[in-house]
């Protein structure tokens, strides 16, 4: 078996991460001319699976990347999402489930994602908000009253 059909035949990683993660272009190259230096001359690989066995870890190797960068961008909308929220008055539960309230002073990223910082020191993460009020509209029912 050759060194692209072993990397090629899915099966599964000795550690828990992604294996094409940290398989950069430089990586496929050596592995490429590696391949083609240790094939039997009397009996060389067809050159149309070497092709196909190049796009297809190619192909592996742009999914992964493209993983990555929409990870980011969510990433990125959460904050800006949590960010918006300094201000507003917000229901939710805790980090250790406890129901909450209060107003949004400033917003923490952590590991687990956006939390937003109560002015009662209370911390909700972003995803365990269950409502959030426009202060403005505080004012807005005080002034017609």
């Amino acid at each position: 078996m050759s060194a692209i059909d072993s990397l090629s035949s899915g099966g599964a990683p000795a550690s828990t991460g992604n294996a094409f993660d940290a398989f950069s272009s430089q990586d496929f190259l050596e592995l490429m001319f590696s391949e083609l230096t240790n094939q039997d001359p009397l009996e060389p690989s067809d050159t149309g699976d070497l092709i196909d066995q190049i796009g297809q870890i190619r192909s592996i190797e742009a999914d992964v990347n493209l993983s990555s960068q929409l990870e980011a961008i969510v990433t990125r909308s959460e904050i800006a999402s949590a960010g918006n929220l300094v201000g507003s008055y917000v229901v939710g539960l805790t980090e250790s489930g406890l129901s909450q309230e209060g107003l949004v002073l400033s917003v923490s990223v952590t590991d687990d994602g956006p939390v937003l910082n109560l002015h009662n020191n209370a911390r909700i993460p972003l995803n365990s908000v269950q409502e959030f009020v426009d202060p403005d509209a505080f004012e807005t029912v005080e002034s017609e009253e």
